[in-house]
């Protein structure tokens, strides 16, 4: 990935280079072309209530450009192809003792006016089988690119994705380098994670997971990952859904996660959730349970987010060294009495039996709505309006967090 002042331009520009090959050989590349750019205005609002906070409010105004572009294969036996992806940050509202929201680069007296991102992979299919090497957003329980702000995370590397036996699906490869949320910069990678201590910079992040679909309902599949000189990880998932009836069901959602040292680090958890979902009509109530184990909390690359059930807005993971938390959910699909993309989502949850500051024995929780609606239809189609409010309390930070996000996709091919 490149930094770029004008990451829009060039992105297209890469997106084009199919244009001038061989018209038989390029026929799919370019039939299954798909471009969108979706533009995200975002505010965030972060007021830190408790006494003797170092920062007492994070409050900033931002616009995003995301120009995503994919290409068909070529036809033969092989087929080749390429990706795009051009990233824009512009800050709109910002100030030296309002910064660090996660929208905006962190500057050493005030956030910059703008940061950008350019990134493309090359991929070539044979079978069913792909492979992609450059700027990759790899979508799995070890590595997981967190896009909750302006601009999405992404990775350097290459990854294999086989499905060459019907129901399974086996990705495996290598990142080399990181680029957060609100970054231009490509970086090693680190090991983030409540009680770890000792990591260091990594440029190599080996993958390998198995995902099988048993039934149209059951899906299991197993996940490693490898930090060089940080951890391993070994993560295990179950997902079920159980019809009950005309407009019911029951999820299960199962997981557990074995991290351990890999180096000069003190890794050392065992992470189990379970969360569990009754749907009824446009109703869903959920409920989850997570418990950690060991001496440290659950690892994971910086910036990325953490495959547990109780990863949410604010506290992020409830996932301190021995603590145990538990989740209430309410969502509501508007659709169901006749105005579909308007939608509903409250939770509550807590958690205890870690250590606080001092010493004290710790305790937390956090309740979150969000309310958003998307336009069906008409000149305003896929122009979407979402409205998130939180409140985290604990025996070390007091937080209320407000966003407000206005986005639109715009269909390019």
């Amino acid at each position: 990935m490149l930094k770029s002042p004008k990451p829009l331009a060039a992105a297209i520009a890469i997106a084009a280079l199919g244009a001038g090959l061989p018209g038989v050989a390029m026929a799919e590349f370019l039939a299954d072309s798909k471009a969108t750019l979706e533009l995200r205005n975002f505010y965030f609002n972060a007021d830190y209530r408790q006494n003797g906070a170092s920062q007492s409010k994070r409050d900033e105004w931002a616009q995003g450009f995301l120009l995503n572009y994919e290409s068909g294969f070529t036809e033969g036996p092989v087929g080749f192809g390429v990706d795009a992806i051009g990233l824009l940050g512009v800050k709109l509202d910002s100030g030296p003792e309002r910064q660090n929201s996660g929208l905006l680069s962190v500057g050493d007296e005030k956030a910059p006016d703008e940061y950008s991102q350019l990134g493309a992979a090359a991929k070539i299919r044979y079978s069913k089988t792909t492979a992609r090497v450059g700027t990759l957003l790899p979508k799995l329980p070890t590595v997981l690119p967190n896009d909750s702000r302006l601009l999405p995370q992404t990775f350097r590397g290459g990854m294999l994705t086989s499905k060459e036996i019907d129901g399974l699906t086996l990705n495996a490869g290598r990142l080399t380098q990181n680029s957060v949320r609100n970054s231009a910069a490509n970086d090693d990678m680190q090991v983030a994670g409540k009680g770890i201590r000792g990591g260091q910079d990594s440029d190599q992040f080996d993958f390998a997971s198995a995902s099988y679909r048993w039934t149209d309902r059951l899906t299991t599949g197993y996940h490693y990952g490898h930090l060089d000189q940080n951890y391993k990880q070994h993560i295990f998932n179950l997902s079920h859904v159980l019809l009950l009836g005309e407009n019911q069901a029951f999820k299960s959602d199962l997981r557990f996660a074995r991290s351990t040292e890999a180096g000069n680090t003190n890794v050392d958890n065992d992470a189990f959730g379970a969360k569990f979902t009754y749907q009824l009509g446009g109703h869903a109530f959920g409920a989850a349970y997570q418990k950690m184990s060991g001496e440290t909390g659950f690892p994971h690359i910086n910036g990325t987010n953490s495959y547990l059930v109780n990863y949410v807005m604010i506290s992020a993971d409830f996932a301190s060294p021995g603590e145990k938390s538990w989740q209430l959910r309410y969502d509501y699909d508007f659709a169901a009495v006749g105005i579909p993309g308007l939608s509903f989502m409250t939770r509550y949850l807590r958690g205890d039996g870690f250590d606080g500051p001092g010493g004290r024995n710790g305790r937390e929780w956090e309740r979150d709505t969000d309310i958003g609606y998307v336009f069906q239809q008409g000149a305003l189609k896929n122009f979407g309006v979402k409205l998130r409010n939180g409140t985290y309390r604990s025996t070390g930070n007091d937080i209320d967090q407000t966003r407000f996000i206005l986005s639109y996709t715009l269909p390019l091919l």
